[in-house]
């Protein structure tokens, strides 16, 4: 096959996407192909360039580069992609190709930006497919899958001393991607070279240390849009009982598992698992998103003092101070893409659909009132909500009120679902305990959030 051209589309902060469209197919499949690409390197491997083709005969094959790797504009080292920022990645290519809707392929790294996007934006999302993926990475109490952290310091020393040799590329191949192929000269050539042209070193590393921190267990259960999750039963990376658990999470998911530990998706049992990929596209209608289901952040604001203020200034003064209040926080809003829902009094409650963004958003508003000799507290929580109409409802808004309620002035507080999909951010999050939500069942966790 003659490789496909590369394109690029421009992000709207100027960094440029490379991706590639193959095929034609009534509807499109974007490719989240996982940690680091090279769009144009890795058609150079026979067996993963005729799975590409497969998939193009699917569907229309929509692939890319996320920024920072492969043939996409490097990004500072500080500056790597959010899953937020990956999510605005997708939908700028898909526009970029007239895509309105398409079903998304996330395989491995690519699985959790997959599950959030499906969930934030139904709309868009026709059908999910995943591979070889968890929607955590990291070990915790309650997830025993993950990897500690002396396994990743080691992963990123063998990084640090190796990335981009053969050496590097056959223990690869025998710890995880494919080990009944570590001896393959050939495939471990071309690894290593498919290293250096994905990444740097640095960049892969920072990749690393940031993936390690996802965590979208949260939003498993606002997917609502059909999803395959496709899985071998000896992965040796993602191990297929944590998927198992991620697939009864998602409503109406198929969970299907093939034989054997390749964790890399187009080696071993390639053609079966396209055929269930082929069955469940011939399945999807354009209609079948429920759209008015989403997640959201949710953020709401308040005037702390307000009552004692009203009162020093008198009718016409409050009146005026509020203006100048409501005008200040509506800019702030649209700066970060926020919907105000509501506006009662001297509170602000607005949604957003990412959470970097809504977090960034409730910070500047706390510093842009000070000069007007008041203070306001925010809450935040990401959730899944209902749309009715121009009303917002579901228990994610009644979690972020109860969390505004704690908030001290100038303070913005979030819940730990926020911080969680954070990863890859500069934001930072202190810890300020587990706290009673009036009228939400349990404790939940709060975070106090600053730059």
């Amino acid at each position: 096959m003659v490789r496909p051209e590369t394109k690029y589309a421009k992000a709207d902060d100027g960094v440029h996407i490379a991706y590639q469209v193959v095929g034609s197919g009534e509807l499109d499949i974007v490719f989240v192909i996982g940690w680091t690409t090279n769009i144009e390197t890795l058609w150079e491997e026979p067996r993963l360039s005729s799975f590409l083709e497969r998939v193009a005969r699917i569907g229309r094959l929509i692939i890319f580069d996320k920024r920072g790797v492969g043939l996409s504009d490097r990004v500072p080292e500080g500056d790597l992609p959010s899953l937020e920022t990956r999510m605005d990645d997708v939908r700028t290519v898909m526009d970029a190709v007239g895509s309105e809707r398409a079903v998304i392929y996330g395989v491995s790294e690519g699985g959790p930006m997959s599950l959030l996007f499906a969930a934030t934006y139904p709309e868009r999302t026709v059908g999910l497919i995943l591979f070889g993926t968890m929607a955590r990475f990291a070990w915790a109490p309650d997830f025993s899958w993950g990897d500690r952290q002396s396994a990743m310091d080691a992963e990123i020393r063998r990084m640090d001393e190796a990335w981009g040799t053969p050496a590097f590329a056959r223990e690869a191949l025998q710890s995880w991607a494919a080990p009944s192929l570590a001896d393959d000269d050939v495939l471990v050539d071309w690894l290593a070279a498919y290293t250096r042209s994905a990444a740097s070193p640095g960049a892969a590393i920072a990749l690393e240390r940031m993936n390690f921190d996802m965590d979208v267990r949260h939003v498993l259960g606002s997917i609502h849009v059909p999803t395959l999750i496709l899985a071998k039963t000896g992965d040796r990376d993602f191990p297929i009982a944590a998927t198992r658990e991620m697939a009864g999470s998602i409503a109406g998911s198929r969970f299907v598992e093939f034989p054997g530990d390749e964790h890399f998706f187009w080696l071993g049992r390639a053609d079966d698992m396209l055929d269930e990929m082929e069955r469940f596209v011939a399945t999807l209608r354009e209609d079948e998103a429920e759209l008015d289901r989403v997640l959201a952040t949710v953020l709401f604001t308040d005037i702390v003092g307000s009552t004692e203020r009203a009162a020093e200034l008198g009718d016409r003064g409050w009146h005026e101070l509020l203006d100048r209040h409501h005008e200040r926080i509506r800019a702030v809003l649209g700066r970060f893409r926020g919907i105000e829902v509501d506006t009662a009094g001297d509170g602000f409650f607005a949604t957003f659909d990412g959470p970097i963004r809504a977090v960034r958003s409730a910070i500047d508003a706390t510093e842009a009132v000070r000069d007007l000799g008041i203070e306001i507290r925010a809450g935040l929580h990401t959730g899944e909500i209902q749309r009715v109409g121009a009303n917002v409802r579901g228990i994610a808004v009644h979690i972020g009120a109860r969390i505004a309620a704690l908030a001290s002035a100038s303070e913005v507080l979030v819940s730990s679902t926020v911080r969680d999909l954070v990863a890859g951010s500069t934001l930072s999050f202190t810890d300020v305990g587990e706290h009673e939500l009036r009228g939400v069942p349990g404790t939940w966790r709060v975070y106090r959030a600053s730059r």
